[in-house]
């Protein structure tokens, strides 16, 4: 169809220069069509993690970890909103990248250029992208998972090797698309996001939960059934950290209040109480 509407004589200059500007045009526009779609689509996905009554939120993008001072209404909302603008601008740059290449491989064959000339008169040239290009992919999907997994974000502070000898020890300042900027206190540095292997973030807690069951027969043991049910099969995500704390609230009802690894749904928490109501 295309050739049709270039129906320029063959060696034609003009056709070859329109045919170029015709195939830059639509990439830009599909670029452009693209990346707003990605990005709705990756928010539209986001929205249907519903925030459950601890706080945290399940489904996608969920904030896996309460961070230490956070208020779990605002600055978590702003920081699960930050992680998903963040990513949607990593895939939609990704969907951008492919678009290009598209259109480069269209214009060598509307314009009967054979791509392998180029690369075969400059195959060093291909060999160093490739290599480069092998990093910078690395980064990309170290950085994409960072957002999504929740490793950590801006304002934590890490304990992290970045490949420099010494455990740098600071604030996460950005999370970009192939690298992330630290803070301490003399200096920022730009680490690639690969090169961060093993973090231990300071800034992240574990997630509070109240669950309200009903009164086993043994008070004092309601602590321990916790403890024996969470990891069993159907609540392996509950895991308990710390003390759990017993309070009676009704006759033959009370709630546990405790610390978990994550945030647990309401479906999770509806079978930790069916579970005590069957012992």
């Amino acid at each position: 169809m295309i050739r049709t509407v270039l129906a320029w004589p063959e060696n034609s200059v003009v056709g070859g220069v329109i045919t170029v500007v015709v195939v830059v045009v639509l990439a830009a526009l599909s670029t452009r069509l693209a990346s707003a779609i990605v990005k709705r689509s990756i928010r539209a996905f986001a929205r249907r993690g519903l925030k459950n009554e601890n706080g945290g939120r399940y489904g996608g993008w969920q904030v896996r970890s309460q961070r230490i001072g956070e208020d779990q209404g605002g600055l978590s909302e702003q920081r699960r909103r930050h992680r998903i603008n963040a990513a949607a601008r990593m895939i939609s740059h990704l969907v951008s990248v492919a678009i290009w290449i598209i259109a480069a491989i269209a214009t060598f064959h509307l314009l009967d250029i054979n791509p392998a000339f180029f690369l075969s008169s400059a195959g060093f040239i291909g060999a160093g992208l490739a290599i480069g290009g092998q990093h910078k992919v690395n980064d990309y999907l170290t950085g994409l998972s960072v957002h999504f997994e929740d490793r950590y974000g801006v304002g934590d502070r890490i304990v992290a090797d970045i490949g420099s000898g010494e455990p740098f020890d600071g604030l996460v300042d950005r999370v970009g698309l192939f690298s992330t900027r630290l803070r301490d206190e003399d200096s920022t540095i730009h680490v690639p996001n690969h090169h961060i292997a093993v973090v231990r973030n300071l800034s992240q807690q574990a997630n509070p939960v109240t669950v309200r069951v009903k009164t086993p027969d043994d008070d004092g043991d309601a602590a321990e059934i916790l403890r024996d049910l969470a990891g069993t099969d159907g609540l392996t995500d509950v895991v308990v950290v710390g003390d759990v704390e017993v309070r009676d609230v009704a006759t033959g009802e009370i709630e546990m209040d405790f610390a978990a690894t994550q945030p647990l749904s309401e479906r999770v928490l509806s079978r930790l109480e069916e579970r005590f109501e069957k012992l």
